[in-house]
């Protein structure tokens, strides 16, 4: 431990010896914790990755699958219980069903990555006042080619834009197939 005067007898990392810059443990101890923290950024994966994953796996399952069959194909050490909180947010946003077997559950993917990506898109505007806004501005934000895209598919839909509710586009892909 350090007293905050020799910089150099500090080894265990305290402000101290960083702050006066002693050459004992402080250099050492400040690479140690920035490798440290650079292995547990590159662990770390966003939330909407990891849902990205586990839906991938999900669409090469059979049928209905348990959340240890989902972890062992993730590999990379994943916790079960991390799985399963992952699994847990997909039900809840209507892109997986689960099904009771046994003690636990097995789950069965209902949209695909495109599919949660449309339900989060769907999610955000319903929770604006002014849906009319909302919408304009991500069209105009739109490239020329993904506007003409997106005006294709309206016209394949049948859509004429004045639905205002977004139940055509729940009807195709979204939590429908939930409770089957």
């Amino acid at each position: 431990m350090t007293d905050g005067t020799d910089g150099a007898s500090g080894t265990g990392g305290t402000d101290s010896a960083r702050v006066t810059g002693g050459t004992g443990g402080a250099d050492a101890t400040d690479a140690a914790d920035t490798a440290e923290g650079a292995r547990a950024r590159e662990r770390r994966r966003g939330q909407g990755e990891l849902e990205g994953q586990v839906l991938a796996v999900l669409g090469t399952a059979a049928g209905p699958v348990t959340a240890a069959w989902v972890q062992e194909r993730l590999g990379g050490g994943l916790a079960y219980t991390t799985v399963i909180t992952i699994l847990s947010r997909l039900y809840d946003k209507g892109a997986v069903t689960r099904s009771r077997a046994g003690r636990s559950f097995e789950w069965t993917p209902v949209a695909d990555g495109a599919g949660l990506v449309a339900l989060r898109m769907r999610k955000l505007l319903d929770r604006e006042d002014d849906r009319d806004a909302v919408l304009s501005s991500f069209v105009s934000g739109l490239s020329t080619q993904d506007e003409r895209l997106l005006r294709s598919l309206l016209a394949e839909s049948g859509g004429d834009g004045g639905s205002g509710g977004g139940g055509e586009a729940e009807g195709r892909g979204g939590p429908e197939g939930r409770g089957r």
